[in-house]
């Protein structure tokens, strides 16, 4: 299973950079970094859904939360059969079912519209909760990203997290310490991450984010964890695979022309 993964995760690496070169914009860098998360999620038996039923009730849940990597959740969603891969090419496009970020009215497959960054935990508290008190089993998972963490209402939502013990939740962070203008450190430093996390409450794992045997177990002990919500970081490279857009805070938004597609993809292999 962990080669055919790895194959997937090259494919959705192509197809972020191919629908975004198409597009003329979007956010490669942060969408590159969080790929096998996603992989790992929807692909690796972690996640219980059913692409031919988008609306299935018993389903787990995700919420991206940094909506502007929009571009591996299509792609992810796509190879899973939620609907057809030729849609990739319509990125951004007018009438498009794949917006710049996340429209749950008109992609099939979401579970959230997003894109102003710090909501997703907080949203992802309220299905948790609500499922709760049904007595369901149902999980939810919310990836964020580590610049979106310096917004508050993150450590409000972890807060309430712990204060309902929501152990059906699943916080992931895409900790690949580059944002939109600079490295983490230099815009707004998170100190020690994993004992912030412990300090609210949180049962934290820390992974290579970009070893997808590592991203599985992790949901796995996650899944196991008990009377509290827990939080996986993974440490990850911004624009992963590419070696031109790795760490480069240029790559946050920027799409590639086609030279430089021509070079990521020959890369990629």
């Amino acid at each position: 299973m962990i080669d055919r993964l790895n194959d997937a995760c090259r494919q959705v690496r192509r197809d972020i950079l191919t629908m975004v070169h198409k597009a003329g914009s979007g956010h490669p860098g942060g969408s590159l970094s969080s790929v096998e998360l996603l992989v790992g999620l929807y692909q690796g038996g972690v996640l219980k859904h059913k692409a031919d039923q988008p609306n299935w009730a018993e389903r787990d849940r995700f919420i991206l939360s940094k909506g502007h990597v929009a571009p591996v959740l299509y792609s992810v969603l796509s190879r899973c059969g939620y609907f057809d891969c030729e849609n990739l090419n319509t990125l951004r496009k007018l009438n498009s079912i794949l917006q710049g970020h996340p429209h749950m009215g008109a992609t099939p497959g979401l579970d959230c519209s997003s894109g102003s960054l710090g909501q997703g935990l907080s949203i992802a508290n309220g299905l948790a909760l609500s499922f709760k008190m049904k007595g369901k089993n149902n999980r939810v998972y919310c990836l964020m990203g580590d610049g979106e963490l310096q917004e508050g209402q993150i450590w409000e939502a972890a807060m309430t997290a712990a204060h309902h013990k929501l152990d059906n939740l699943c916080a992931i962070v895409d900790y690949n310490q580059v944002q939109l203008d600079g490295t983490l450190k230099e815009v707004k430093d998170l100190g020690d991450l994993g004992e912030k996390w412990k300090s609210f409450g949180f049962y934290v794992i820390e992974i290579n984010g970009h070893d997808i045997s590592e991203v599985l177990q992790a949901y796995i002990k996650a899944e196991a964890v008990k009377g509290r919500p827990s939080v996986i970081i993974a440490d990850t490279v911004k624009g992963k695979g590419v070696s031109f857009m790795e760490n480069q805070c240029g790559w946050h938004g920027l799409a590639p022309n086609q030279e430089q597609l021509e070079s990521a993809l020959r890369e990629i292999g």
